[in-house]
């Protein structure tokens, strides 16, 4: 099995929060209004509204309708703005998921958003891993799979069906964990709306 050096320090999630109410409002306004602007073909100006949020930060957005997941898309790394990022995978999430229909603009308002936003991504050991703590990237060979830390609490799932499915959403054998792949880890700061069912 392909692992990092003992000394690895893996990721906590002991850290208070990064996000202020407001910010975090900002954030799930600006992921309705980009979602929106894009179905009603018309160009939304991202710029950030504060120095906070314009920091470079990997992020996901998920979308979920009716109490069912309606999509996710997220950068692991830290690509563009935190501002700019959300912008950009929640109109991923609402009309590029592959697993989903586009959403209409119907659907639209009725829609409920959650953000993570992502710590760093770094090696961590098996045993290291926390479910409700720790998110998880396998990557094995050219493919590449995660899974946000919330998932395995969602699911009911261990540490080692996460490892496994970790492996097997990156399209690997459950048992590549064990085979080579190397493993890492990130914590995330979620929050979102009440989702309604």
């Amino acid at each position: 099995m392909s692992q990092p050096p003992s000394d690895t320090v893996a990721p906590t999630a002991t850290q208070p929060a990064q996000y202020s109410t407001e910010e975090r409002n900002a954030l799930l306004n600006l992921a309705h209004r980009a979602i929106e602007a894009r179905l009603a073909g018309i160009e939304l100006k991202v710029i950030a509204t504060s120095a906070h949020l314009d920091e470079k930060r990997g992020a996901f957005t998920t979308l979920h309708l009716h109490g069912q997941l309606r999509g996710c898309v997220g950068y692991v790394f830290p690509i563009h703005s935190l501002y700019r990022t959300v912008a950009e995978t929640a109109v991923a999430a609402a009309l590029n998921d592959i697993r989903f229909s586009p959403v209409t603009r119907e659907d639209a308002p009725l829609l409920k958003i959650e953000i993570s936003v992502l710590s760093p991504v770094q090696p961590i050991l098996p045993e290291q891993i926390e479910i409700g703590c720790h998110g998880l990237v396998v990557t094995y060979g050219t493919r590449r799979g995660l899974l946000l830390p919330q998932v395995p609490v969602e699911h009911g799932w261990d540490r080692l069906t996460f490892l496994e499915q970790t492996c097997v959403k990156s399209g690997s054998p459950p048992d590549a964990w064990q085979r080579g792949a190397v493993i890492e880890a990130f914590t995330a700061e979620v929050f979102g709306e009440i989702q309604e069912s």
